[in-house]
């Protein structure tokens, strides 16, 4: 090779060095940026039991030994028919927005200066605000201290071989396991249509009820409230005729 030829050799390689790279075919269209990446999705709050509709206003015929509860919004009534007479329904009330807010027996008789329900009967909370009242009344007077039968009382009352008859508690803690609550949350409850006389000396017992077929009460709701009822199983003592019967549950529109 020439000293010609080698220099014109480098000024090529050197032409070829500063020459400017030919940008990519699509430099035009330059590539998405990287995705960020997305922050999960946060879990929804537990669901207020007060946000589940109400229970149909068309009557609901509850069977005997069954459980049942529904969130009745404030004004809304609930009628309770004993359809075939002498048939105790257990009953709790919540306020819908914060269960703490329950049913209280004591403050309840204590406002009223009695022990039984009727027309007028307001059940109030343990901080003394109304739940639910007594707008209409058939029968005259129901239960505020008898209780709701369990496996335990009927063992203690009846004998051991009670032991698997099925109870109001047992119905209280399926049904109220709907809705959150436990053991815990069980207080002492409504009886509606079971006769508790009470003695001066504060015996009391349980006798024939004072329903006939057909006969009803009915409540309004103060706040938005969380039902539960259990239709009461027991046949060892005179509360349901020895024989549980169906009721009927009717939520009603605000008069």
């Amino acid at each position: 090779m020439t000293p010609e030829q080698h220099h014109g050799t480098r000024s090529a390689s050197a032409a070829e060095a500063t020459r400017p790279t030919p940008p990519p075919a699509d430099a035009t269209h330059p590539a998405p940026p990287p995705a960020q990446a997305t922050r999960p999705t946060p879990a929804p709050p537990p669901a207020d039991p007060a946000d589940a509709p109400a229970a149909p206003a068309a009557p609901s015929v509850l069977p005997a030994r069954a459980a049942w509860s529904a969130v009745i919004p404030a004004g809304h009534t609930l009628t309770i028919t004993d359809l075939h007479g002498n048939q105790a329904v257990d009953f709790l009330v919540y306020d819908a927005h914060d269960t703490a807010v329950r049913y209280s027996a004591p403050d309840t008789i204590h406002a009223q200066g009695g022990l039984f329900l009727g027309t007028g009967s307001v059940l109030l909370s343990g901080e003394h605000t109304p739940l639910m009242t007594v707008t209409a009344d058939e029968v005259g007077r129901h239960d505020t201290v008898g209780g709701a039968c369990s496996k335990e009382s009927n063992t203690l009352r009846y004998g051991h071989h009670t032991w698997s008859q099925h109870a109001c508690v047992d119905n209280f803690l399926a049904e109220g396991a709907r809705h959150g609550l436990g053991k815990r949350d069980l207080v002492s409850n409504v009886n509606w249509f079971m006769n508790v006389p009470v003695e001066k000396d504060g015996a009391l017992g349980i006798v024939d009820g004072l329903s006939a077929p057909g006969r009803s009460l009915t409540l309004r709701a103060e706040t938005d409230v969380l039902v539960l009822v259990s239709n009461c199983p027991q046949i060892n003592n005179p509360c349901n005729g020895f024989e549980p019967t169906p009721v009927e549950l009717t939520i009603g529109a605000p008069a």
